[in-house]
């Protein structure tokens, strides 16, 4: 591209990078001898201190491994929990949706119920298949019934039960009757 004076920017070039003030110190680390040391003591104490790094190794890596099954059955049992919820939410559902659509069966229904029974229609029909009249004066037939005849209730005779003397009495008036 072209190189503009007055700007002083290059297209397509990256900026120019600048120095910092002062050097970063880099850190130094402890070469690692490759060489064999010679001591039979010394080195069955290595072999020792290798052998238990290694049996602690493997048991850091059975406990990782059984932390990540634990998780794994963890992750499982949530998700299985979730489709649970969720399969149980979709049945919730398409109940309600039928419940709906019977409502409103039920409310059409209803409402043809009530617009078939029209208090006219019926008395037409009365009228006209069974042969109905409505009430005239010439249909009407009064009762006249004697005053002296009526019935007389229960609780008038408790009444006469109640005025009765005591019992010893009773007997002596029953044994009186008797012999009369």
């Amino acid at each position: 591209m072209a190189y503009n004076n007055s700007s002083r920017y290059q297209y397509e070039t990256s900026p120019r990078k600048i120095k910092p003030e002062y050097e970063q110190v880099k850190k130094k680390y402890p070469k690692k001898s490759t060489a064999r040391k010679t001591t039979s003591k010394k080195n069955t104490a290595s072999k020792a201190k290798v052998n238990t790094k290694k049996d602690t190794n493997t048991i850091s890596q059975a406990k990782i491994i059984l932390y990540v099954a634990i998780g794994f059955a963890v992750a499982f049992a949530i998700s299985y929990r979730y489709s649970m919820i969720d399969k149980t939410y979709s049945n919730l559902q398409t109940l309600k949706s039928t419940l709906a659509v019977t409502q409103k069966e039920i409310a059409q229904l209803q409402a043809n119920m009530e617009s078939t029974l029209n208090l006219s229609d019926i008395e037409k029909q009365a009228e006209e298949k069974l042969g109905m009249k409505k009430l005239g004066t010439e249909q009407i037939v009064y009762v006249t019934l004697p005053k002296s005849d009526y019935v007389e209730t229960s609780s008038e005779e408790i009444k006469e039960e109640e005025k009765s003397d005591n019992w010893f009495i009773e007997i002596i008036n029953k044994i009186m009757e008797t012999l009369r």
